[in-house]
């Protein structure tokens, strides 16, 4: 159904793929996977004969459903889009427009391609909302994206996808961003209705041990180039390549406890907090500290109350108790806080894509902190961006460069960097490494704890991945539903007996084996 020959894709003068063919038959799974940059995303738009601005496809064939794509024209191209290939984007959050309906933007390409009456496309978007386990289907389409959790938004955008009933789905990153438990809800959503509708998937990640549960074949990329490709079962338990085996086998390394010493830098007393218009607290009755120079890794599923507990403790969101940061009482306002308070506590946020100014270079984004915070200007500004583009790997070459030239984890990476310019006491980390690749994503922790030795950082790290719970914490806090419901050292908090929500947890963790996601299903 689909071949793709020879694709060579270039931008700027580089080549971002290079030389790659691969051939997909109707009811099949390609996992696409690679470090940031590979040109997993870049290959996957490239189906849909696309590319993104800057970049160009200058080489090879595309064929999808016998039609060569690569110089169709703009109607034929936008006529399958939507139609016999959909696509769905990495980040819902940043892909649904706020101001509509869930359901008006789901049959929204179905009725402008003429594939079903709205009558018959909204009933399809309802049987696929029930299918992908939405909750209350019939109605679920009235509500607006801010409604609705993380989880549920990346179901819905696969909805949008499978209405038209195209021939080709590509899933770029669809899970990543999500907690274990609502990771594993939602890839199994997406193989059953794969499975059930009999379309063919390019699956786009950075997780082996993820995509061993939806793809029949697997690509490894790496610098726009394969470096290995074969059957799902074959790459995984007998990877031919060095790289291959490196993603197989790579895992975090098991950071040893440190042992509370001194005041604690961050107190958190009694807080509650709700959002306005809510009838209900968000969170309720939470105390926490943070030591100097430690990791408190705070864990939970979508809508626990993680990022809110991150809200609140930067004063976005204004709550009940008491904040203490060295020593001193914190204001529960942002507005209310002092430069040096800004400077202290610094934050880096999930989506790197709504967090950074597209219209402003990588230089810029990182300078800016350095001349508000530390009046660095002109040569010194640039030198220091240059040493913090080096520290997170990314180098001078970046300087220069707009978000949308960045792959996702490079744009993650600048907001580190961001973050790190500041010379802050504690930094809250919110699921920094879930965007990013395996081998990447490790690079990156141990980055931040050489700085934690160095500099004697604290950091608040929010996380779904167990894996980076083991890596980075001291302490762990586990929250459900706005509540913590484990909350101590890292050795006693990951040793049995548990409670039933932190052993949904510990069993929801991906693992690298092929039927690993049958398995934890059946455990539920």
């Amino acid at each position: 159904m689909l071949e793709i020959d020879g694709l060579v894709i270039e931008a700027g003068g580089a080549r971002l793929v290079d030389g790659v063919s691969l051939r997909l038959q109707k009811g099949r799974v390609l996992g696409l996977i690679g470090e940031s940059g590979a040109g997993k995303s870049t290959i996957g738009l490239a189906a849909m004969g696309y590319a993104r601005g800057g970049a160009a496809i200058t080489g090879g064939t595309i064929t999808l459903n016998g039609r060569e794509i690569r110089a169709a024209s703009g109607a034929v191209l936008r006529a399958l889009r939507g139609a016999e290939v959909t696509y769905v984007a990495q980040s819902a959050s940043a892909a649904f427009n706020p101001a509509k309906r869930l359901m008006e933007q789901v049959i929204e390409a179905t009725l402008a391609h003429g594939r079903a009456t709205r009558t018959e496309a909204e009933a399809r978007a309802v049987t696929l909302f029930r299918k992908l386990g939405l909750p209350e289907p019939e109605r679920f389409g009235a509500r607006y994206p801010h409604q609705v959790s993380g989880g549920q938004l990346q179901r819905a955008m696969t909805a949008m996808a499978l209405c038209p009933k195209p021939d080709l789905v590509i899933f770029d990153e669809p899970t990543t961003a999500l907690d274990v438990t609502t990771q594993l809800d939602v890839l199994a959503a997406i193989r059953a209705a794969i499975r059930d509708e009999g379309v063919a998937a390019i699956y786009i990640t950075h997780d082996l041990a993820v995509v061993a549960q939806v793809a029949d074949d697997i690509m490894v990329l790496r610098h726009g180039k394969t470096v290995e490709y074969g059957t799902t079962e074959q790459v995984i338990t007998a990877p031919r390549e060095g790289y291959t085996r490196a993603l197989v086998s790579v895992a975090s390394e098991d950071h040893p406890q440190k042992a509370p010493q001194g005041a604690p830098i961050l107190e958190i007393a009694g807080v509650s907090a709700r959002y306005p218009g809510l009838p209900r607290d968000v969170l309720s009755d939470i105390s926490l500290a943070v030591q100097p120079g430690t990791t408190l890794a705070v864990v939970g599923e979508s809508g626990s109350g993680k990022s809110t507990l991150a809200r609140v403790i930067t004063g976005l969101l204004p709550a009940q108790g008491r904040i203490r940061f060295d020593g001193r009482d914190l204001s529960p306002r942002l507005a209310g806080r002092t430069r040096q308070d800004l400077r202290d506590l610094q934050m880096i946020y999930q989506m790197a894509d709504v967090a950074m100014n597209p219209r402003q270079t990588v230089g810029t984004i990182i300078g800016r902190p350095l001349e508000f915070y530390h009046g660095l200007k002109g040569r010194e500004n640039r030198a220091r961006v240059v040493d913090l583009l080096d520290e997170i790997e990314l180098g001078a070459r970046f300087i220069d460069r707009y978000p949308a030239e960045l792959s996702g984890g490079q744009k993650q990476r600048v907001c580190i960097a961001r973050a790190l310019a500041a010379k802050p006491k504690l930094i809250i980390c919110d699921e920094v490494t879930s965007a990013l690749d395996p081998l990447v994503a490790e690079g990156i922790l141990r980055l931040l704890l050489d700085l934690q030795r160095e500099e004697g950082l604290a950091y608040v790290f929010i996380t779904h991945d167990l894996a980076t719970v083991r890596a980075i914490a001291d302490t762990i806090a586990v929250m459900h539903r706005g509540r913590l419901v484990r909350y101590g050292p890292k050795d006693a908090v990951l040793t049995p007996p548990f409670d039933d929500y932190t052993a949904l947890l510990l069993r929801s963790v991906p693992q690298m084996r092929i039927g690993w996601m049958d398995g934890a299903l059946a455990q539920r």
